[in-house]
């Protein structure tokens, strides 16, 4: 109920500071008043410095609040480490210290290390003052350890700086083989990588040379470092390893004019530091109460901050039993790390991420007459722009050799080793077997690193590059010794798979250069920002940029390059409307009242019918433009149509004339592509094959083109390994388009008409000749260069060499111009037209002779078969006509007739006169001429059979008149016979067929003058 009031009697926002505030009060009531601070000092006046200083900081309130204490809790060192970490334990940790600031022994170096042992076990911080040595930056071993003073591994940065100043950009490293010295090494290395001014000038280590502690002679390693180029060397060695170097490098005149010195503070201390040495040392690195003041400072800046934020725990009390980690030391540790003290003692104090002491000072010190060490610089931390800052004043150094000029660092070699590649036209290689290299090419075996020549095969070199190297050696005066490309590449920095780690390399050209087994490459070796920055590349001596090379154009020389004016979607329609028209012709004709199946001549003939192997004929009379001498339609409506048709024959055949000498006779296009913006290489869909030259200096600008990446995934897979072998792929059509330096590709469709360069250029560049970064040969080559352009010696050598294709190339041109002739390549189509229409009439006749074979033995059959039944018939018929001739001449007599010649006349058949029974029997002809007297059917006698004949039968005049009519029906092709003459074979009973006449029960078989029935 209390609460509820004061909740109702204040502010809610004065509520929650109160609660907040009770919280607090809550948790500074957890932690402890009283801080135990540790020390293991070296004497005793640090110790008592140790004591006065955590005294007075109890009064200050920007370190210490209020309620708070400090105590000292001090031992001094013993030599002896385990007697040191013993007394950590009796007399500090027992004591419950929050931190330990330990000093350095004044004799042995271990003592520090069982300090840090000892307490960093129960992650109690420790702050060294004096402990320099690298192996307490391994936060493996040193768990809890910091100083405020720097490892000797950071004089690195210094020698980096001073480097810079002095534009050293390669030494010589050497170091003892001791943590410190590798350490030193390693960040020396890194730090030389990435300088913050200019990241494009980096040092470079020609070598570096390792020694162990306790050297006897360093002479060996003197004569190797005295055949390399660098002049300047760097040293890490203690006191009496640097005597032992100093005294032989001067025994080798090392020491003296030419050469540089710059060492380390422990080399120093050496007594026969040469002249002219440079070296450092710490500002404040024997201040042992500096140390200790700033130490303090940093410790109660860090506890306050973590009183303020998290709970505190007692410190470990005990070193008989494990326990358990203490966390509050871990966080103390984490907290120290982060201060930051910008007026120390010892200058600004802050630590980096392994507790070591950063931006800590130096002094440059500079040997001059009599062992004197002067200062002549300082690496001091600049506030303005937040970093450490080199000032040198390089009028007071005094170099070796007691000049007062800065030295250049480096011997100018004047034999070098030249590297080139086989690159039409700049560089031709031939195989020298027996024959000796000519006055105007130059030896260049395969380069090889091991030097082994003894099996080395023997190549010749000549060409634009070679003209250039020869006159570039008179120029600047070198020699050198030319060799070709281990791997026949300019170079791609990959990922080796035997590299540790998988760090980039360079191969081939590059590679050699950057490795520095090799000082020149004078080839045609694109300049650009990748090779750029680890090389180092002289002006252009030739300007060029990048184009495609393609095969022009074939002109279609296939079998049915005839059929190529139109599309095989026309080519079937055409061939559809000739069968169609046909159809339409003959349908038109057979239906029209005017067509040749309803009109009759005026002699009383008809004409043949439009049938449709006529109607077929006449559309490709018309279509192909031959003569038609028959089968033309009758009809008018027909007629029209065959016009209509005749129209559209004279387009389609002109337009067919037109563009087949479009086809075969014009001048085809140059090229199939537009240059490098062209849609077809964009899009990924189009069957069109691109490449380049796999780690080329195309292949990076493809790499680096954002808007080309989806071009450049696409021809990845098609790179090739050399120019050479894409070239000759283009040549023989396998490769569509080879993407290349334009003055190769140029030069190669000057010398082959069926190539040719396809739009403007892109990517321009130049050739440059590329050297060793930091190479002394680098300004004069550029230098002799400029010259060459400014003399015209370059463009002779453009004469020479690239524009000697241009004679070629104008025939070339010459042969474009020249109409173009039809030869059998282009119309061999036609004849093989020709012979195949002759093969398959051949083949037609074949077949047409088998089927008529075939259908004349069927009909000798039938006709055998059909004389047998006739045969057959005729008896049965003709005893049948006796039974009813008996019959009738016995009706006769009932009758009463009684005439012997009629009598005659109805019962023998043979009796009859010439156009009687008896004749047509016989075979004899029956002439219209002789049944004009008996009558025509239709003719206006009742009954054309002679006067006595039985009534109802049949005469051979009547036989005669039907078998014509009967011919009329037969249509058009069964051919007009009007002087055909009927035969009588034989009477039969009522004939089979279409041609049957029945009148009577007796009728009459008859037969045309051919013998068909």
């Amino acid at each position: 109920m209390v609460v509820q009031r004061g909740r109702r009697g204040l502010p809610r926002g004065a509520l929650r500071v109160a609660l907040l505030a009770a919280l607090l009060l809550e948790c500074l009531a957890e932690n402890p008043n009283t801080y135990n601070v540790g020390g293991v000092l070296s004497n005793n006046e640090s110790a008592t410095h140790f004591r006065e200083i955590i005294e007075k900081i109890n009064f200050m309130d920007q370190y210490v609040p209020k309620g708070v204490t400090y105590l000292p809790c001090f031992i001094i060192m013993d030599p002896n480490p385990i007697r040191t970490a013993l007394n950590v334990c009796k007399d500090l940790i027992a004591h419950k210290v929050y931190a330990v600031i330990v000093s350095h022994p004044l004799t042995g170096d271990l003592s520090p290390a069982a300090v840090s042992y000892t307490s960093g076990f129960y992650h109690i911080p420790v702050i060294g003052i004096s402990s320099r040595d690298s192996a307490f930056s391994d936060k493996n071993i040193h768990v809890s350890f910091l100083r405020t003073v720097p490892p000797y591994s950071h004089q690195a940065d210094v020698w980096v700086e001073l480097l810079k100043h002095f534009n050293y950009m390669k030494v010589i490293f050497i170091h003892s083989s001791d943590t410190d010295g590798r350490a030193l090494l390693g960040r020396f290395q890194t730090t030389s990588q990435s300088l913050q001014d200019d990241v494009e000038i980096k040092v470079q280590v020609e070598a570096v040379i390792e020694f162990e502690p306790g050297l006897d002679s360093f002479t060996e390693q003197l004569l190797d470092m005295k055949n390399a180029q660098a002049r300047v060397y760097l040293m890490y060695a203690g006191r009496k390893d640097a005597s032992v170097i100093f005294r032989d490098a001067g025994n080798l005149n090392m020491t003296e004019t030419g050469y540089v010195w710059i060492v380390t503070e422990q080399a120093l201390e050496a007594n026969n530091v040469p002249e002219g040495t440079l070296g450092l040392k710490l500002v404040n690195a024997t201040a042992e109460e500096a140390h200790i003041q700033d130490s303090i400072f940093v410790l109660t800046s860090a506890l306050r901050e973590l009183t303020s934020m998290k709970n505190i725990t007692e410190a470990p009390s005990d070193c008989e039993t494990s326990g358990t980690i203490w966390d509050t030391g871990k966080q103390l540790f984490e907290y120290i790390m982060k201060q930051e003290l910008l007026d120390g003692q010892t200058g600004k104090v802050a630590f980096d991420e392994n507790g070591d002491r950063v931006n800590a000072e130096y002094d440059v010190v500079n040997v001059k007459e009599n062992q004197v060490q002067e200062a002549v610089g300082h690496f001091v931390y600049s506030r303005e722009q937040n970093r450490m800052h080199l000032e040198l004043n390089d009028t007071d150094i005094l170099w070796p050799g007691r000049l007062r000029t800065k030295p250049e660092g480096f011997m100018i070699p004047t034999h070098l080793k030249v590297l080139t590649i086989a690159e039409k036209p700049f560089v031709y290689v031939r195989e020298a077997k027996e024959d000796k290299c000519t006055n105007d090419e130059i030896p260049c075996p395969h380069f090889n690193s091991t030097d082994d020549s003894s099996d080395t095969v023997m190549y010749c070199c000549r060409g634009f590059c070679m003209d250039l190297l020869q006159e570039l050696a008179k120029t600047i005066n070198f020699t050198y010794s030319l060799a070709l490309s281990p791997d026949g590449l300019f170079g791609n920095y990959i990922i080796r798979n035997t590299t540790v780690g998988g760090k980039k390399e360079w191969t081939g050209l590059i590679g050699e250069l950057v490795n520095e087994r090799a000082d020149m490459i004078v080839a045609p070796l694109t300049i650009n920002p990748e090779r750029a920055e680890f090389i180092e590349f002289s002006k252009p001596f030739k300007y060029q940029g990048i184009t495609i090379l393609e095969k022009k154009p074939s002109r279609s020389s296939t079998l049915v390059s005839f059929l190529q004016p139109f599309s095989n979607t026309l080519w079937i329609l055409v061939m559809v409307s000739v069968h169609v028209v046909a159809l339409v012709l003959y349908l038109l004709d057979r239906f029209s009242p005017f067509g040749r199946f309803k009109l009759a001549n005026t002699d009383g003939t008809e004409e043949d019918a439009l049938n449709l192997s006529s109607a077929i004929w006449f559309a490709w009379g018309v279509l192909l433009n031959s003569g038609i001498g028959e089968g033309t339609p009758r009809s008018f409506s027909a007629r029209v149509l065959g016009m209509v048709w005749a129209g559209f024959a004279m387009i389609i055949v002109a337009s067919y004339t037109a563009n087949l000498a479009a086809f075969l006779v014009l001048e085809r296009p140059k090229t199939k592509l537009t240059g490098i913006n062209d849609a077809r290489l964009r899009n990924t869909m189009e069957n069109l094959t691109c490449a380049t030259v796999k780690g080329s200096a195309v292949d990076m600008y493809f790499k680096r083109q954002v808007e080309l990446s989806n071009m450049y995934r696409t021809m990845e897979a098609n790179n090739y390994d050399t120019a050479e072998d894409a070239i000759e792929d283009v040549k023989k059509g396998k490769l569509m388009a080879f993407i290349w330096d334009s003055s190769r590709l140029d030069f190669e469709a000057a010398q082959d008409c069926e190539l040719v360069t396809a739009g403007e250029l892109f990517g321009r560049s130049g050739y440059g000749i590329g050297l060793q970064k930091g190479s002394p040969w680098a300004d004069a080559v550029t230098l002799a260069i400029l010259d060459f352009h400014e003399s015209g010696f370059m463009e002779s050598l453009d004469n020479k060499w690239i524009l000697q294709g241009n004679l070629n190339l104008a025939q070339c041109e010459q042969n474009e111009k020249t109409p173009n002739t039809l030869g059998l390549k282009n119309m061999a189509g036609v004849f093989i037209l020709v012979a195949g229409g002759i093969a398959f009439g051949v083949v037609l006749i074949l077949i047409e002779m088998v089927y008529k074979k075939h259908q004349t033995r069927k009909q000798k059959r039938l006709e055998l078969a059909r004389h047998a039944a006739d045969k057959w018939r005729g008896a049965i018929e003709k005893r049948k006509t006796l039974r009813a001739t008996i019959a009738a001449q016995r009706r006769l007599k009932a009758n009463g007739v009684n005439d012997p010649a009629g009598v005659g006349l109805s019962l023998s058949v043979e009796a009859l006169p010439p156009l009687s029974l008896a004749g047509m029997a016989a075979g004899v002809p029956v002439h219209p001429q002789q049944c004009l007297g008996q009558g025509w059917p239709g003719s206006g006698t009742a009954s054309g059979a002679p006067s006595g004949a039985p009534s109802g039968t049949t005469t051979p005049c009547d036989l005669r008149q039907r078998g014509r009519l009967a011919s009329l029906g037969q249509g058009q092709g069964q051919g007009r016979h009007p002087q055909d003459q009927i035969h009588v074979a034989s009477v039969t009973s009522p004939p089979r067929g279409p041609r049957s006449r029945s009148t009577s029960p007796h009728s009459w078989v008859y037969s045309d003058a051919d013998g068909s029935e």
